[in-house]
């Protein structure tokens, strides 16, 4: 039975929370990092208040690397508006759509031994590059589609992400010996939080929800960045 359109947009509502929940973990770490520099050079600057040793140049400094990371938490903080499909945006090239998202998965995945492997065209990106309508949309695409190959891919050791001819982009896992890596005092803060799988009923679902064409072929996902 073909679910109602009143029940397909809460799949794709539950789907997307459930590929935010995973990317949390990292976009508060980028915001929880400037904090802990401004902290730490706000001690320093009562310590050389106190001391009244420091010379301008040292004061400069240290104003400069408050007011550095102050603007990064401010670009943070802004960038959490990336991720509402009613907010305007001016679209997003190919290559800036994969660094984000695999920037946001890449330490969740290692923590268990999976690499993100990123085309070349890709990682380096190109000025010239055409920007595709949709940010926060695609940014949930190409999530859904990591998460579509994490959660049914046995063995899992590697995910390649490849341009897909001009308007599109290639997925394709590969087998390894998936095995968690020594977590480290940073793997609670990083690692993303799994509670429901990305099935191929719910990947789908996203897809038509939002408006995209996906090819699914074991384990190769194809995704065109135009919307349909």
């Amino acid at each position: 039975m073909k679910a109602s359109p009143g029940a397909s947009s809460w799949i794709v509502a539950g789907v997307r929370h459930e590929l935010l929940t995973r990317a949390l973990p990292a976009l508060r770490h980028d915001m929880a990092a400037p904090l802990s520099v401004i902290r730490m050079s706000l001690l320093l600057l009562r310590h050389r208040a106190a001391a009244a040793t420091a010379d301008d140049g040292a004061w400069e400094q240290q104003f400069q690397s408050i007011s550095e990371q102050v603007d990064a938490l401010a670009n943070g903080v802004r960038s959490l508006r990336d991720w509402e499909l009613a907010a305007s945006d001016e679209g997003i090239t190919r290559s800036a759509l994969v660094q984000r998202c695999t920037s946001l998965m890449r330490a969740a995945y290692e923590l268990h031994g999976i690499r993100l492997n990123v085309n070349e065209a890709l990682a380096s990106g190109n000025p010239d590059e055409p920007r595709f309508p949709e940010g926060a949309a695609l940014r949930y695409m190409v999530l859904g589609a990591l998460g579509y190959l994490h959660d049914n891919t046995q063995r899992l050791g590697a995910i390649s992400v490849e341009p897909d001819g001009p308007e599109g982009l290639r997925f394709v896992a590969s087998p390894g010996d998936s095995v968690s890596a020594d977590p480290g005092p940073m793997a609670g803060e990083l690692r993303a939080p799994r509670k429901l799988a990305i099935d191929a009923v719910a990947f789908q679902a996203l897809a038509d929800g939002l408006g995209y064409e996906v090819t699914v072929d074991g384990a190769t996902v194809r995704l065109s960045l135009r919307p349909r």
